[in-house]
């Protein structure tokens, strides 16, 4: 049989494929019993490799059967169901193939499904790996940010959540009022949906039902991107500003702040990013102050996001940029309300756009909160939407449950991750438990003992408020440290 096929092959290469195939004829009309018919669809396969220039050269009869194989018909997914799956995670939820090699999630940048020493996409090393080369790749960037050892404390309580992701395109965006200005729409930009602010002095403020929603203690956090953060004109700047009754503004912070014209750019970018002005209790006198700027440079970079967080306790008012404190006032009138101003001339490479706004009510001890409750219900862990690759800002309340845990060392948690009703089960079972996984995986790489966790995804099984309200879809979205 091998015989037949190499010197067929021969004859097509050296002469016409013509020819071959009327040989293919002249042994087809003269076969005329089983055996000799499996010797002519050999030789017509061979001819059809031969005419595809797929020729197969001193092949063994075992590799030729084994290629005449019937193709595997793949695995089904325990998890979603899903059949005729081929790799080793399922193609609709991503859940690992049984008996597939255990994977990993990175502590460094979260990403999933690692199977090596080395995390695919930042080259960390995995947890507990020993004898690991030298030469791998750096942690990811969230390691070496201000979140690393930043002293914010995000609020436990979230009483505004608005992440602009499910925002109509061209739209006025449905969670905040227009207080005046020109121009503020949904927009696309970088990839992602955001508010684009624009215009001279467009304001806009959370659209609440109380009209003083601002509580005592209370932390604010969004992202802004602009794509150069340093304008061209002698007014682009945003501000923040929080406000009550009485004063307006209590504490004012602005970056690309006002009164440094175009020429003055360079004594900007060296002196001066951040301004603030304030009222302070005390006095009743308005002061004024401004961040180092070859410092609070660095924190900005034009074309990407950056994350503001703002801490309020009681009289003491905090700035952060990615985590790195920049403003500190120690005695400032409590505000009630808040807005955000833009101000920016025509040029369009002035205009700043914001998503992922959080206000929540100030942080209460962790280890106070296990006490009464037995559990940590924690949102200010959070993941890039639809992964399970922890957001650097997470850092934070990651830190904090790490420091809990060295500080007493009886504690054993489960970690569980819950999600709203938005998608189905088949894709919130498996990324609340890949979301719950790369927590843990982020506390060993924190030096917790990986015994003393486990991870559970919850889906959205467990609400503890309605989903039929932003509000209380945002509170089901959440991660509980389950004391065990």
């Amino acid at each position: 049989m091998k015989k037949i096929i190499i010197s067929l092959s021969a004859l097509v290469l050296m002469g016409s494929v013509a020819s071959a195939q009327g040989l293919l004829y002249q042994i087809g009309s003269t076969v005329r019993n089983a055996a000799e018919q499996h010797v002519i669809n050999k030789v017509e396969q061979g001819v059809n490799d031969v005419l595809n220039g797929n020729v197969r050269n001193n092949e063994s009869e075992e590799q030729a059967e084994a290629q005449e194989a019937p193709a595997a018909e793949g695995w089904t997914c325990p998890s979603c169901g899903t059949s005729g799956n081929t790799g080793k995670f399922c193609n609709e939820c991503g859940a690992k193939k049984p008996g597939a090699p255990e994977s990993w999630t990175c502590p460094a940048c979260g990403t999933a499904g690692n199977t090596g020493k080395f995390c695919n996409e930042c080259g960390a090393k995995k947890p507990g790996t020993e004898g690991a080369a030298q030469t791998a790749a750096p942690a990811a960037a969230p390691a070496q940010t201000g979140y690393a050892k930043t002293d914010f404390v995000p609020g436990d309580e979230t009483f505004f959540d608005d992440p602009v992701e499910n925002e109509k395109v061209g739209e006025f965006p449905s969670h905040w009022n227009f207080l005046g200005g020109e121009e503020c729409e949904i927009v696309t930009v970088n990839g992602t949906q955001a508010i684009k602010l624009s215009g001279w002095c467009t304001e806009i403020a959370p659209l609440m039902k109380q009209k003083d929603y601002l509580p005592e203690e209370f932390t604010v956090e969004f992202d802004v991107w602009s794509p150069t953060f340093y304008g061209s004109s002698n007014n682009d700047h945003l501000d923040v500003i929080f406000f009550n009754e009485e004063v307006d503004p209590c504490v004012r912070v602005s970056f690309n702040p006002a009164g440094l014209g175009a020429e003055e750019k360079a004594c900007r970018e060296e002196n001066v990013d951040v301004l603030y002005d304030f009222v302070s209790p005390s006095d009743e006198e308005h002061h004024e102050g401004s961040a180092p700027g070859k410092t609070v440079k660095n924190y900005f970079q034009p074309g990407t996001w950056t994350r503001v967080q703002i801490s309020f306790n009681k009289r003491a008012f905090k700035y952060y940029i990615n985590g790195n404190r920049v403003v500190n006032l120690p005695n400032v009138f409590k505000p009630t309300r808040m807005k955000i101003s833009s101000v920016s001339n025509c040029d369009e490479k002035d205009r700043f756009y914001l998503k992922n706004f959080r206000f929540a009510k100030g942080a209460v001890p962790l280890y106070d909160r296990l006490a009464s409750d037995g559990k940590i219900i924690t949102y200010a862990i959070t993941f890039d939407s639809g992964k399970a690759t922890i957001k650097p800002e997470s850092a934070v309340e990651i830190n904090r449950i790490a420091k809990l845990m060295n500080e007493h060392p009886e504690l054993k948690f489960e970690v569980q991750g819950h999600c709203d009703n938005t998608g189905s089960d088949k894709v919130n079972d498996p990324l609340s438990q890949k979301r719950a996984e790369a927590i843990v995986a982020a506390l060993v790489g924190q030096g917790i003992d990986k015994a003393r966790l486990t991870a559970v995804g919850k889906g959205s099984r467990v609400p503890i408020a309605s989903n039929s309200t932003d509000e209380g879809r945002a509170k089901n979205r959440r991660v509980e440290f389950v004391k065990k």
